[in-house]
């Protein structure tokens, strides 16, 4: 018999094959894969919130998804992206496995979870992905055309560290909440003179009324 103080698990959810049934099967088992992998790393590593593991499949699986989608869709061209401040993946990992043609780079300070990201990559044979253990502002100049950032900082920040590392005509793609107008206000007017942001795209989530945005800032200057 059961003690009354003990309490079943909750459910962890996995719908992505229901609300992608597009998806090739290939893609959908790497996607699990990485699922799987994320819970039994999430217990010494806190790559996401507890309260968001359950449903790890809306909040960063189909976000991932659809924000990736709306880059890819609105550039068709990028064949070098950089996630930057990568840490659990989300969005790079899921880009890559979309878009194998495109090579991309996971960049994140903490060494721990670059090593998780290592391991993510070589199980699910990611032949277009390498993983940089530093800081943004390490970067080489110059080194980057396109670049996208998921909970990294604001867009004032995040196009403030990345100043030197992002050529001039580079672009840099910011996943926000619909409050994003807000951080575009907040953007110091020396650096307008060097970025220029516009929306992308606007998407929802498989499940809630929540509307995120993809937000980019072209370097001008």
């Amino acid at each position: 018999m059961k003690d009354n103080k003990e309490q079943e698990a909750p459910t962890i959810y996995w719908r992505i094959n229901e609300w992608f049934p597009d998806l090739s099967p290939e893609v959908k088992a790497r996607l699990k894969t990485y699922h799987e992998e994320l819970i039994k790393f999430n217990r010494t590593l806190n790559l996401v919130s507890l309260k968001t593991l359950f449903v790890a499949d809306a909040i960063h699986f189909a976000d991932s998804i659809l924000s990736s989608r709306t880059i890819y869709s609105s550039n068709p061209k990028i064949d070098k992206i950089f996630d930057l401040g990568s840490g659990n993946g989300f969005p790079g990992i899921i880009f890559a496995i979309l878009y194998p043609q495109v090579q991309v780079v996971l960049v994140d300070i903490d060494q721990r979870k670059c090593e998780f990201l290592k391991h993510i990559v070589f199980n699910l044979k990611l032949t277009n992905v390498t993983v940089e253990n530093k800081t943004v502002e390490a970067l080489p100049e110059n080194s980057i055309q396109y670049a996208m950032a998921r909970g990294f900082s604001s867009i004032s920040k995040t196009i403030l560290v990345t100043r030197k590392c992002m050529v001039k005509g580079g672009v840099l793609y910011h996943l926000k909440s619909e409050e994003w107008g807000i951080e575009v206000g907040e953007i110091p007017t020396q650096l307008c003179s060097i970025w220029t942001p516009s929306l992308v795209g606007d998407y929802k989530l498989p499940v809630g009324a929540v509307k995120f945005s993809i937000v980019k800032t072209d370097k001008i200057a």
